[in-house]
């Protein structure tokens, strides 16, 4: 449902400490007409002393620099509970404010909640999203940018603009009748359209001068299906994937899946006219194609011709090119040692953990699943239950780290890991349709991908020098994709499907990363303004 936002962001220095950024935002109601039709949707507004409404599904971004501390204090004049979640961000010590079901009590309707963020030894591209409700099909989601600090070196110059660009699929529906679908049992129709930036076809425009060179930040923010990016005669350099600095490869098209975040450079080396930008579905029967607008300043005319085609439903061209994106080992990341000094390919792993995933019918209504367990959320956020000890609200071990082969079911699952080991989780897709998984709270080595089922022998073929660490993957159709992991953040993490449909309907769980150390060096205590909620209430919270 139309929201609009009134926000304001502050920025001062701390004394001793990292620099802190506040940002105040008001959730209310609002219409606009994205593919024509009148909807509500989440809108957004900008507050500098005057709140002035923008006709745009997109909320302000967040920029920020590694280190900084920011305090997002969210009203929610909705009718509804709501809550914001960070993708990306890794809330080091810190799930309880991730912002999902599963670590925070949500926003009750006329209420706020004050965020309190760190984004520690982090830089790059990254969105928020509203994670309940099925809210994130009425839009409301921003860019969050992490900068490097300045005297950390970046790997290519310093763009002469810097432009967030988000796309995604999008219904005329509104998200209160698409949850209605879910809730009934049925699966969702096919999407009507995809948005750039929150507009339909031509209502995007991006201004670029002659000769110089900007960086696009792309975020696939939809609900299912994973796109192509492409610019009308002009190449895309990719420099950052999900906070990794990469080689720098040169495409003329980039797929990026459900969830996924990137950076490219293009240049406006082009005689000077208006040029295309497309976004187009990938692995559909029906292609849907939108359209932007690459404006040069000294424009001598607006588009011509057709716009470029693209990749449609070739797998085997979009898994070569997932292959080819590598982590550059020489630039330095968020400190100035090199990215290439973690060499995670010489550590021995100490658990192997497959997944993979199902759907079916429960109770007489479609479910989808992991290892054969469809999430149902308790009454009680899972990392409240556990910092209180509060007894009935999940078990650990609750979901198998091994597919079971049994009928779908429903449980509160929650798979037990262990603070400070080096993990395998193997991703197994044996549906017809691509899939794309986000684990909360981490970034992740994408070592290996093919088509087929995994085996031991799978391994021999894992990338062990220069593989992409990021915090989102895709698994194509009939295969496997493999990542490592360093369980280096203790917490409650949600590990989800980006099929956004599939993860309402149970596709998701969460790995609880334990310790018996109570030490703030290893976790920080529950937030002293955190919301209590279900068998949480009445708690309290640390003193001041």
């Amino acid at each position: 449902m139309a929201v609009v936002l009134c926000f304001s962001l502050f920025a001062m220095v701390a004394v001793a400490e990292d620099p802190y950024r506040f940002f105040n935002w008001n959730v209310t109601y609002g219409d606009i007409y994205p593919l024509g039709v009148r909807q509500q949707v989440l809108l957004s507004s900008y507050v500098s002393y005057i709140c002035v409404v923008l006709e745009d599904l997109i909320r302000p971004d967040i920029h920020s620099v590694t280190n900084d501390n920011l305090i997002i204090n969210v009203f929610n004049s909705l009718d509804q509970p709501f809550l914001l979640s960070w993708n990306g961000v890794q809330q080091r010590r810190n799930s309880f404010e991730d912002g999902v079901s599963g670590t925070t009590c949500p926003i009750p309707p006329g209420g706020n909640f004050t965020y309190i963020l760190q984004v520690k030894d982090q830089i790059g591209s990254f969105y928020y999203f509203p994670s309940l409700a099925f809210h994130k099909a009425a839009g409301g989601f921003g860019g969050i940018r992490i900068l490097s600090r300045p005297r950390i070196p970046v790997p290519f110059d310093d763009p002469a603009g810097d432009y967030t660009v988000l796309i995604g699929d999008w219904y005329k529906l509104n998200h209160t009748d698409l949850r209605a679908i879910l809730d009934g049992g049925s699966k969702l129709p096919f999407p009507d359209g995809i948005l750039i930036n929150g507009r339909g076809s031509n209502g995007a425009s991006f201004n670029v001068e002659q000769g110089k060179t900007y960086r696009l930040r792309i975020s696939n923010v939809g609900l299912e299906n994973s796109l192509n990016f492409r610019i009308q005669n002009h190449k895309l350099k990719l420099v950052e994937v999900e906070g990794t600095h990469t080689v720098q490869t040169t495409y003329s098209s980039l797929d990026v899946h459900v969830g996924q975040s990137y950076s490219v450079l293009v240049t406006a080396d082009q005689p000077a006219q208006d040029y295309y930008i497309v976004v187009s579905s990938r692995f559909t029967s029906t292609v849907l194609t939108s359209t932007a607008i690459l404006r040069y300043s000294n424009s001598a005319g607006p588009v011509s011709g057709p716009p470029p085609g693209g990749p449609t439903i070739q797998i085997d061209w979009s898994l070569n090119q997932a292959r080819s994106i590598r982590t550059n080992l020489t630039a330095s990341g968020p400190r100035p040692n090199p990215q290439g000094s973690y060499h995670y390919g010489l550590i021995n792993t100490t658990r192997t953990i497959i997944l993979s995933s199902s759907a079916g019918i429960v109770n007489g209504k479609q479910r989808y699943g992991i290892n054969s367990v469809s999430y149902l959320a308790p009454d009680t956020p899972l990392k409240l239950a556990d910092y209180f000890k509060i007894s009935g609200v999940f078990r650990v071990g609750s979901i198998s780290d091994r597919p079971t082969g049994g009928g779908i079911y429903l449980d509160t699952s929650v798979l037990q890991t262990d603070y400070r080991t080096f993990v395998e989780i193997v991703i197994q897709n044996d549906e017809d349709v691509i899939q794309s998984y986000h684990l909360d709270g981490y970034s992740f080595f994408v070592v290996g991908m093919d088509g087929g089922q995994w085996t031991a022998a799978s391994r021999n073929q894992y990338n062990l020098r220069d593989a992409v660490s990021r915090s989102t993957t895709q698994v194509y159709p009939k295969s496997w994709t493999a990542i490592y992991i360093a369980l280096d953040n203790v917490g409650m993490w949600n590990l989800r499907s980006e099929f956004w449909a599939r993860q309402y309907l149970g596709q998701q769980f969460y790995m609880r990363v334990y310790t018996t150390s109570t030490s703030i060096r290893d976790e920080y205590p529950v937030p002293k303004n955190a919301l209590l909620c279900g068998r949480a209430s009445g708690r309290h919270t640390r003193p001041l």
